[in-house]
């Protein structure tokens, strides 16, 4: 909803015809719980806010499987945050770019990101 807020490379990747851009989720949990702590305003209804991005945006959905969960319990993050542990599976499970601006993700190494910056 905020464009602006998306780096320059990452908004050409992700407006790139020929790329598949998915969405975990885990990361609509975490809108939520932002939502929920007034660190994200977008209105009175999080629910009608949510529904209204999803019909207008190109998205697929990245589901969370057991293959996520199995590639979860293998990885070691510095700080233990759930939200980033099964963005980081999902991503690695099936071998996508994990756009974030989150420094301990970027520092992965065996993790494909691509910098929200």
């Amino acid at each position: 909803m905020e464009p602006h807020k998306v780096g320059r490379a990452a908004r050409r990747e992700i407006e790139r015809p020929t790329n598949e851009v998915y969405l975990s989720p885990v990361s609509i949990w975490e809108a939520h719980q932002m939502y929920r702590r007034k660190r994200l305003r977008i209105g009175p209804d999080f629910q009608l806010w949510l529904e209204q991005t999803l019909s207008r945006a190109r998205l697929q959905e990245a589901p969370f499987t057991f293959a996520v969960a199995m590639e979860a319990s293998r990885i070691q993050l510095p700080q233990p945050d759930p939200g980033d542990l099964f963005l980081a599976a999902t991503a690695s499970a099936f071998g996508l770019t994990l756009v974030t601006a989150d420094p301990q993700l970027l520092q992965c190494g065996w993790l494909k990101t691509l910098a929200n910056d």
